[in-house]
């Protein structure tokens, strides 16, 4: 009986520890996977790959399709994307939410670029959340905050 009690009192505080454990990784890895998904679009645009950009995102209608095609050609260069600040609204969310991620990138130091992108995240982590990239802003102001995307 006093083995029991032991195995109870060592085991149900390991199992414990190893569920939230796991909680808190598949949370922490939805961050990962939308950060990601937008650097996997950002490397499509600066390819030049209005299509590729396209297949990313969840844009349905032609004005997002448009800004997708216009943002292709205006910011097709050479060079590795580097990404210097990334702030998702999105991140740590626990529960389905869809807000913008501000991202500044470059390939150049020269020639910094803002953007914002529409992230959705549906779920949550006890059933799993899943990762989806509404729409994808033109270049905003260094300064500027991320405009209402729809």
């Amino acid at each position: 009986m006093a083995r029991v009690k032991r195995a109870l009192l060592i085991g149900i505080p390991l199992v414990a520890f190893i569920a939230v454990a796991f909680l808190v990784a598949r949370w922490l890895n939805n961050d990962s996977a939308e950060r990601a998904a937008v650097e996997e679009l950002l490397k499509a645009q600066i390819a030049g790959d209005a299509p590729r950009m396209l297949r990313r995102l969840e844009c349905a209608d032609e004005a997002c399709a448009e800004v997708v095609r216009a943002n292709a050609r205006r910011l097709k260069t050479d060079g590795e994307l580097k990404i210097a600040l990334y702030q998702s609204q999105t991140a740590h969310a626990p529960r389905s939410r869809t807000k913008p991620t501000r991202v500044v990138w470059y390939t150049d130091p020269d020639n910094t670029i803002v953007q914002c992108v529409l992230v959705r995240r549906t779920g949550d982590i006890l059933a799993g959340t899943s990762v989806s990239l509404l729409r994808l802003s033109a270049p905003i102001g260094r300064e500027a905050s991320c405009p209402k995307l729809r």
